[in-house]
């Protein structure tokens, strides 16, 4: 079916006429697109500048320290402390998430309770600081780094979402995997615009097949087929050709052959799968395919067997110091299922590991004793009524999990990881869920990519949600990842948010 591609086409009129080129109409405004990578780096930095800029002025008001650059420079230790202790916050505050970070109502509390977190740890370090006995000097520093990071926060969500700052994609497929990552980009929990903070603008799509011609996908029309392809891209002035094809094979030569003109051209192409990982940290398994090279990492780095033993030692010496908390932790628990609900104080379950190879997992017991007897193996639910008292503080807290610091000294477990499933459940989801059995490639984790980032599970569509999560952490897995992992586990103990 042949297309007349011209400006004066209803559908391309409709691509053109974006809140970018009705901008431009207003105010002639240069269009500067911006990355995903480039947005969380500018925003680092811009931190960073706030907090330096006030811990500067803070000590030139409070201080006797000469007015100038040597002052500083030759105390540059004070800011790679500082460096340090805001990404640990950052970190710990979830303060990077793109969409978050496009709403003020959403980022400010995150990024306030953030700023005051690093100003308390970094007014306590001793040495690798200016002295801060001053009260004002203290309250001159928080108050300047609170103000100065929020107003830049607050300005970054009001510009840096404008249309002249998005990068314009085109995707070609308008099919279920075309539809996927349409809703994927649409998902906004923190704004009604629907492609808010991601850094994407898609203008449309490409697709062969006449009947979805001039339909509108997740607020996007289908525009034209493959033969168009190029010109659309320089008439919409693309910045990125996303191809959305589950199963490559399909692509047509005609179509491979458009797609490489267009490279050809210098227009970026990315796959569907790898736009995914990269906006929503996770593996799209439903549209991989047999592509299974998107789910092996290349295991031929240099530092990968520093990495390893790196984790192992870190293992053993967080379990270590765990075993020192389950000793006391051991006598209440204890003492309250004694009370409460009498029975044994561990719970030992079966559990797919490393290899697929099975291993007993230890726990505190949180339910009454044989809570299975007359159901069989099946999902724990939320607030699920065979929840002992006790453990109904334990597993929001993750307590529970304390005594599988063993099955880490044994080698059966790392402190993160995938979580282990049930053999039965196993068999269950891999039968059903492309490349489940991928997660058993790295040794599971008392916490995990999935456990920070979604929530509780019980049935199959959530272990295929969380199986994404754990995919993602398999491919990516680095000491970086390792200690975003950790520091949001801390704060969901911290909130309660455990199961």
């Amino acid at each position: 079916m042949d297309v007349e591609i011209s400006e004066s086409s209803p559908l391309v009129k409709m691509a053109i006429n974006t809140p970018r080129q009705e901008w431009r109409r207003r105010i002639p405004l240069p269009s500067i697109r911006i990355r995903t990578s480039e947005r969380r780096l500018i925003l680092g930095l811009v931190d960073l500048l706030m907090l330096a800029v006030a811990l500067i002025a803070a000590v030139l008001i409070w201080t006797d320290y000469p007015h100038t650059v040597e002052t500083f420079t030759a105390n540059w230790k004070w800011f790679v402390t500082l460096a340090v202790v805001w990404s640990l916050c950052a970190l710990f505050f979830d303060v990077y998430d793109l969409a978050r970070a496009a709403s003020t109502s959403s980022i400010l509390p995150n990024i306030s309770l953030a700023v005051l977190a690093a100003v308390l740890i970094y007014i306590f370090i001793p040495s690798l600081t200016p002295p801060l006995q001053s009260r004002g000097l203290v309250f001159s520093f928080g108050g300047l780094a609170l103000m100065g990071v929020v107003v830049w926060r607050a300005s970054y969500a009001l510009l840096f979402v404008q249309p002249w700052f998005k990068q314009r994609a085109l995707m070609v497929g308008a099919g279920w995997a075309g539809c996927t990552m349409a809703d994927a980009l649409a998902k906004s929990p923190h704004d009604a615009n629907p492609y808010r903070g991601t850094g994407y603008e898609l203008v449309g799509f490409i697709d062969d097949n006449p009947d979805l011609l001039g339909r509108t996908i997740a607020g996007a029309p289908v525009l034209a087929d493959h033969t168009h392809l190029l010109e659309l891209a320089r008439r919409l002035e693309i910045d990125e050709i996303i191809l959305a094809i589950t199963h490559r094979h399909a692509i047509s030569d005609e179509l491979f052959d458009a797609l490489l003109r267009c490279r050809e051209c210098g227009y970026p192409l990315i796959s569907m799968p790898t736009l995914y990982e990269r906006l929503l940290g996770c593996v799209p398994v439903q549209h991989l395919g047999r592509d299974i090279h998107l789910i092996i990492r290349d295991s031929d780095l240099p530092s990968d067997r520093f990495y390893h033993l790196l984790i192992r030692l870190f293992d053993i010496a967080t379990a270590l110091l765990c075993l020192l908390l389950l000793v006391p932790t051991m006598g209440v628990v204890a003492l309250a299922n004694a009370r409460s609900s009498p029975g044994p104080l561990f719970y030992r379950q079966r559990r797919v590991g490393y290899g697929g190879r099975t291993f007993s997992m230890l726990k505190f017991r949180t339910m009454w004793p044989d809570a299975e007897k007359d159901t069989g193996v099946v999902w724990a639910q939320k607030n699920d009524c065979r929840i002992t008292p006790i453990g109904r503080i334990l597993r929001p807290t993750r307590l529970d999990e304390l005594p599988q610091c063993i099955n880490v000294l044994r080698g059966q477990m790392s402190m993160i990881g995938p979580r282990p499933e049930r053999p039965e459940f196993t068999e269950q989801l891999a039968a059903r869920i492309p490349f489940y059995r991928a997660r058993h490639a790295v040794r599971p984790g008392i916490t995990g990519w999935a456990q920070v980032r979604y929530r509780y599970g019980n049935d199959e569509n959530d272990a295929r949600i969380k199986l994404e999560y754990d995919l993602y952490y398999v491919r990516h897995r680095s000491i970086w990842l390792d200690l975003s992992i950790l520091l949001k586990t801390l704060l969901v103990m911290l909130q309660f948010k455990g199961n």
